[in-house]
């Protein structure tokens, strides 16, 4: 038995797939797996089939044709062929994570195309497929064309492309937002966006800090917040959580969050820091960072609520813009910072 690949047009109507499957029983071919890709011009029907060795290319065909199927395209296949499509796209995936500067590589081997190539600057022809064609927008910058003689693309392996490309351009920006600071007495901490597997650390750097800085971050709840809490905060459905960790000769550890909530146009922040590494510069900056981000982000304002007796937390606000605006509840300030809000950037097609 041989495998082969098996790509074939059927008008998308009831019945119209099996007799293009019966089609192939009756030579005794085995199908092993399908995928079928929408298309307006019918059902793309993408098989890996098991034949029997006499059968050549030129009888797959004729089958396919006796089964009413048309643009019929085939070619031998290997072993690794054997594998499903959803496993095939997440390991895939799992190289992106790894080294997302892979993403030509990658999309060459999902789609098989016969070249690759990525060009900095956007062009001017719209995203989608043509004849042999795939223009796919880089959302880094740039967009990537690929070419395949045959079989055509479809539909349905642009939106995989599109997707591995998106979690490409995703990962390099994260890896670009993890940076190393060099505090003013020569401590180095990494900073980098929160991960769900932060959540033992930073429960374990609540527990360090003490109920006064507790208070401050919390405003009146000293208590170490519940885990679900902390996830959250971990994990914002908008904004960006950013953890400081330093690494000792046995393992790293959380000395510092900084929280930057979004709500409607204005973000609130908030920074926590463990008791023996406040003052130091810590603090200040995660919050130069977090003001970087939401200025990008297009926020308009970033909002603190601080104790009147935080006099640390106010220098550092007032430091990073004199435009502050203060309101006062009791003993607790509202710190209002403006930002400059880009235009926003124009959507690529």
């Amino acid at each position: 038995m041989t495998l082969w690949r098996i790509r074939a047009t059927v008008d998308d109507r009831p019945g119209y797939l099996s007799v293009l499957t019966a089609s192939l029983a009756l030579r005794g071919v085995n199908i092993l797996a399908v995928q079928v890709h929408t298309t307006e011009r019918g059902a793309v029907d993408d098989f890996l089939v098991d034949a029997p060795d006499t059968l050549a290319e030129a009888d797959l065909v004729a089958a396919v044709e006796r089964g009413r199927g048309r643009d019929c395209w085939v070619a031998r296949s290997e072993a690794r062929g054997l594998v499903d499509q959803p496993t095939r796209v997440l390991g895939l995936a799992n190289r992106l994570v790894r080294d997302p500067e892979a993403a030509g590589e990658t999309l060459r081997a999902l789609l098989a195309a016969d070249t690759v190539t990525w060009r900095p600057e956007t062009s001017d022809a719209i995203a989608g497929i043509g004849r042999g064609t795939m223009l796919i927008a880089d959302p880094g910058g740039g967009c990537y064309t690929l070419f395949r003689a045959v079989p055509e693309f479809t539909p349905a392996e642009y939106a995989r492309a599109q997707a591995l490309v998106e979690l490409a351009a995703t990962v390099a920006r994260r890896a670009a937002e993890q940076v190393t600071l060099v505090l003013p007495d020569g401590a180095e901490v990494f900073v980098r966006p929160s991960v769900a597997d932060d959540l033992p650390g930073v429960r374990n750097l609540h527990e360090r800090c003490s109920e006064r800085s507790r208070y401050r971050r919390y405003l009146g709840a000293a208590a170490v917040p519940p885990p679900a809490r902390i996830r959250r905060l971990l994990e914002p459905a908008r904004g960006l959580t950013l953890v400081a960790v330093t690494a000792d000769a046995t393992a790293e550890s959380v000395v510092a969050v900084a929280n930057l909530l979004g709500e409607g146009d204005e973000a609130e922040v908030a920074v926590l820091v463990r008791d023996d590494w406040q003052r130091r510069g810590l603090g200040s900056a995660l919050l130069r960072r977090l003001v970087r981000h939401a200025d990008r982000a297009g926020y308009t304002a970033l909002v603190l609520h601080v104790p009147a007796g935080d006099t640390a937390m106010l220098r550092t606000v007032d430091r990073l813009n004199s435009a502050v605006r203060t309101e006062v509840d009791g003993g607790i300030l509202t710190l209002t910072l403006p930002l400059t809000a880009p235009a926003p950037a124009a959507r690529r097609s």
